[in-house]
């Protein structure tokens, strides 16, 4: 074993053997609507692969989004609720979509990330900043598109089991067929995991149990060269454990068609239904009552067409149509119902061959709210040899949400959270720089830099402030309500790097700087972190046909982070104790990855995750939510890939 260790570390590799790095010749979709490889992308886009996923032992998106992109964090609200920090933009303004599709369904502005589980994902492709020309409100921040692969091999499946501290045990199973012109995909995962003792005398005390199901089918046919028809039916559902005596269940199903024709060489038609409803209920086991208290309902129905000129530049049009239903316990009334239409259009154009345009425009319309409006983007690429500088500006909106308009909520008592019916759309303004460059050192390393800026301007932003006097239904009374701020102001710098060399040796490294410029006055729940570093070195090899080895070490550190807290309110004194500043120190949280490869079909993982067990002084919204250096071991086989000899 330690002879074959020291051959491999002195035995050079050929170049072409060395792994792309940056997979700069991996074809992305995110970005710009057509498939176009990661380096002709007029606008940077980030890929998270396959094998990052096995290589950082992540089991949702979560997890997977905070070791690899600087300048995200992942923190706890009301209720335990779990909200998203994404360079000075919420959850609420991040699009997540899975093979393209939207998610229904929210708590506190962001999305049920537990649905995006990492099982037979192919990639995560994340655009960051304004993307509302293609993507209309919700991407005024950006886009994260969870891409699901599409398996070559007559049958596969794969078993995966995965165990450790605090009771975490994720189970999963996945098949696939291929046959003549159909092919299919089954998966299925459980998460669980028991409570977690944090504090006696913090805010967050105690983590809440819970365990979670998430179960889906993929089936492709094709008729004929050209024509690609997918269906898709999925069913999710999730339990909470908060209190001795109630449940907190969450339940979605999801159901989608599509149509992809290749009606000529140069022509290309898409169309699109989804359908996804995201329940909420209070389940309670003395009584035997589920009461459901939430349900969003979306019908989507999309048109794309791509046209190809001279075999590089495309014209796309499209369009949407979505009904959104929402009724919630949170609203003055029992629900409300929403229409959303869309037309956009795109033009790639690359008059020069190192030298690609984007240029983007998109109409939305709302049945409630302020009407239309009217979003665009324009993008350059000039491209070296080993070089390449993209600049941009995108315009972004987010329309206000039903529970944004009509909310009518009393977290605790006589505290009322109130919507605001004449909220106007978020209007964002970004304009981007980046530059980027690569290349190799003669047969034994390949290399990725990029540094890029970016400046946002936030008009309108949607946030809640605290009124001493409020006049409600013609009453007197306090609370909060939903309102628009101007002056918004996030810049933003990210430096990455990346190398492998021949010998297995990997190494790569994220920094990121957040300024935010707030008005003077506005409390906020959570703030941006002004500085964080994702980072990684790891080494694989493979000494024989039956046996490779790896491990990775990983690290992720954020700054400290001053912000005004919401706290408890003093009710005979109601302007005192509404907010009070709150510090938050900086932290690195280490991870290291042992995983073996047997048989080529069996893979065995050991993780010990916060290594050198850190614990925060306090635990509240913007805390690390550990309770010290957890343990866990994993196992996968594909039996397809099974050989013993």
């Amino acid at each position: 074993m330690l002879a074959s260790l020291l051959l491999a570390l002195v035995t050079p590799i050929p170049a072409d053997s060395v792994a792309d790095t940056h997979d700069l010749e991996q074809v992305v979709v995110t970005a710009t609507h057509t498939p176009k490889m990661l380096k002709e992308v007029p606008v940077l886009t980030r890929v998270l692969r396959a094998r990052d996923i096995q290589r950082l032992d992540v089991t949702n998106v979560e997890d997977l989004l905070q070791q690899e992109v600087p300048g995200l964090e992942f923190t706890y609200s009301m209720a335990q609720q779990q909200s998203l920090n994404f360079s000075g933009f919420g959850g609420s303004s991040v699009l997540f979509l899975i093979d393209g599709e939207r998610l229904a369904g929210e708590a506190l502005d962001n999305v049920d990330y537990a649905r995006l589980s990492m099982q037979e994902v192919e990639r995560v492709e994340i655009v960051k900043g304004g993307a509302s020309a293609l993507y209309g409100s919700n991407a005024v921040g950006g886009v994260v598109n969870v891409i699901t692969r599409e398996k070559k091999d007559p049958w596969a499946v794969n078993l995966n089991l995965r165990g450790g501290s605090h009771g975490a045990w994720r189970t999963g199973v996945s098949a696939s067929i291929n046959k003549g012109n159909w092919n299919s995909l089954t998966t299925w995962q459980r998460d669980q995991m028991g409570a977690i003792q944090l504090s006696k005398d913090d805010d967050i005390q105690q983590l809440y149990a819970y365990h979670s199901d998430n179960i889906r089918e993929r089936l492709i046919f094709r008729p004929y060269d050209g024509m690609k028809l997918t269906g898709r039916l999925g069913y999710f559902y999730r339990q909470r454990r908060p209190l001795d005596v109630s449940r907190e269940r969450y339940r979605d199903v999801t159901a989608g068609l599509a149509a992809d024709w290749q009606i000529s060489e140069n022509d290309i038609l898409k169309l699109r239904y989804s359908f996804d409803q995201y329940d909420k209920s209070d389940y309670y086991s003395a009584q035997g009552y589920d009461i459901r208290d939430y349900s969003n309902v979306q019908h989507n129905i999309s048109i794309l067409y791509n046209r190809t000129f001279n075999g590089r530049n495309h014209l796309i049009v499209g369009g949407d149509w979505i009904r959104d239903y929402l009724m919630t316990y949170q609203f003055s009334g029992d629900h409300r119902l929403q229409h959303k239409m869309d037309v956009f259009t795109q033009i790639d154009y690359s008059p020069l061959d190192r030298l690609s345009v984007v240029g983007a425009m998109r109409w939305d319309w709302y049945s409630l709210g302020e009407g239309s409006r009217v979003s665009g983007k324009l993008s350059l690429m000039y491209r070296g040899d080993q070089w390449s500088l993209r600049a941009g500006y995108a315009g972004g909106f987010r329309a206000p949400t039903l529970k944004e308009r009509y909310m009518r909520f009393n977290p605790i008592q006589d505290f009322t959270i109130y919507g605001n019916e004449g909220l106007k759309a978020e209007v964002s303004h970004n304009f981007s720089i980046t530059g980027e460059s690569y290349g190799t050192v003669g047969d034994w390393m390949r290399w990725n830099a990029s540094v890029s800026g970016c400046l946002n301007f936030v008009n309108n932003r949607i946030t809640t402030a605290w009124y001493d006097v409020l006049y409600v239904d013609d009453a007197l009374t306090h609370g909060m309500k939903y309102l628009n701020i101007d002056q918004v102001r996030i810049l933003g710098i990210d430096v990455n790097g990346e190398a492998q060399f021949s010998h297995g040796l990997s190494l790569k490294a994220s920094y990121n700087i957040n300024h935010e410029h707030t008005p003077a006055g506005m409390a906020t729940v959570a703030a941006t972190r002004p500085q964080s570093f994702t980072g990684r070195i790891g080494w694989d090899h493979r000494f024989s046909s039956r046996y490779a080895f790896q491990w990775t070490l990983s690290c992720r550190a954020l700054s400290s982070v001053t912000t005004d807290q919401f706290t408890m309110f003093n009710y005979t004194d109601i302007t005192a104790g509404q907010a009070a500043e709150t510090t938050y120190p900086g932290y690195a949280l280490w991870k290291i990855i042992f995983t073996q490869d047997i048989f080529k079909g069996i893979r065995l993982s050991a993780t010990v995750d916060n290594l050198f067990n850190y614990r925060p002084s306090f635990y509240y919204a913007n805390s690390a939510m550990t309770d010290g250096t957890t343990f866990s071991i994993g196992f996968s086989i594909d039996l397809q890939n099974l050989e013993f000899k």
